[in-house]
């Protein structure tokens, strides 16, 4: 890695980093010589972001497709209210260019894919994952191990977060430590489940960390571990990971010498194998205006329901629905409702199996209802 020079304006900016005898003038070169990509500059991409560019990493790229929603503030803490509407990868570039000006930015407006994955991440040194769906995560780690690029890895959902980096060249890949993606549903995403605000700037901050001792070759890396944190007790774990030998990608009988169809392998799109009937938000008001005999299933949780709720719903979670079947009329034209209609399709196809031939689906779930219907109703 070629280390240039450092201006009097860069020294005096980085002099706290200049102190400490690990990195120096020489690591600060290194520093500013680095090529660093941010996979998703969201909730983990943020912090991520910020730190990197004010350690001077020299080049920071940013592969982004979404635009900032007001959802996102209250944990994406790149962006601001003003910015709402606005691309990401442009809020993004404006708030780092104001924080470190001798950084140099490489916006990817894209969704990333099979197609580019490849070119655009040969480009860096580094690759830090911020993106929130398996696809994504796996074709990063395919895309690292191709081309012998270290990954720093790090997920998040409610009050818990994940850490590791992966180096297909020196331990194990994220392959070995998820064999298969989990089925499509099962595990439920920020907008579903919901995220502590605080935490992505926990576990992006340590990426952060993680890109930034990889460029030093200072102290000791997350390969071959996997760093737990738990916010609510405030408690780290640390796990061993090892090459697992029947790995495809690392391992010695590998398999995998190219990019596959990651949402295919993932099994996104993949619907219930019984999907049954849909009504609309528009469709079910009809109804409701009508007087008919219509009965009203909310299968989401307990906070959902308090924030936002058709009156005259039934609330019976999803996880409790196939315990609690009995209070259930058969007979009844049943509409299932939960937020943007993938709960209540799974509801469907549960009660369906069980008799319930008149289940329906909200489409879009009480989302639609509050955009198509009900705007006064609070969106969450």
């Amino acid at each position: 890695m070629s280390a240039p020079s450092l201006s009097h304006d860069e020294i005096l900016r980085y002099s706290r980093h200049l102190l400490l005898p690990e990195v120096g003038v020489e690591g600060q070169r290194r520093l500013k010589a680095a090529r660093v990509l941010l996979v998703g500059v969201g909730g983990l991409g943020s912090p991520a972001a910020l730190y990197l560019a004010a350690a001077g990493v020299g080049t920071l790229g940013l592969v982004e497709f979404d635009t900032v929603d007001l959802t996102n503030l209250q944990r994406q803490v790149l962006h601001g209210t003003s910015q709402v509407g606005k691309a990401k990868v442009a809020s993004a570039e404006s708030r780092l260019r104001d924080l470190n000006p001798h950084v140099r930015l490489e916006p990817f407006p894209e969704r990333l894919t099979s197609r580019n994955a490849l070119e655009v991440l040969r480009r860096f040194d580094i690759v830090v994952d911020g993106s929130d769906n398996f696809p994504t995560r796996y074709l990063v780690n395919d895309a690292c191990a191709l081309l012998h690029r270290p990954l720093v890895y790090g997920s998040i959902f409610r009050f818990d977060g994940q850490l590791s980096v992966f180096d297909a060249d020196r331990g194990p890949c994220y392959r070995c430590l998820y064999s298969e993606p989990p089925p499509p549903g099962l595990v439920p995403n920020c907008a579903e489940g919901g995220v502590l605000g605080v935490l992505p700037g926990v576990i992006g901050s340590l990426q952060a960390l993680e890109a930034i001792k990889l460029v030093l070759g200072a102290g000791e890396s997350l390969i071959g571990r996997l760093l737990l944190f738990d916010a609510l007790r405030l408690r780290f774990r640390e796990l061993q990971l090892r090459k697992d030998p029947d790995c495809p990608l690392c391992g010695p009988k590998r398999s995998i010498t190219s990019l596959i169809d990651y949402e295919a392998f993932c099994g996104v799109g993949a619907q219930p194998s019984h999907r049954g009937p849909e009504v609309t938000a528009r469709e079910l008001r009809e109804a409701l205006e009508q007087a008919r005999p219509v009965a009203l299933l909310d299968v989401r949780e307990p906070h959902e329901h308090e924030i936002a709720h058709l009156p005259g719903s039934r609330l019976i979670p999803l996880r409790e629905l196939p315990a609690r079947l009995a209070e259930l009329d058969p007979r009844t034209d049943l509409v299932v409702i939960c937020h943007r209609g993938v709960r209540s399709l799974q509801a469907v196809e549960l009660l369906r199996g069980a008799g319930f031939s008149h289940a329906r689906s909200l489409a879009g779930g009480i989302d639609a209802w509050a955009v198509e219907v009900d705007p006064a109703m609070p969106r969450y």
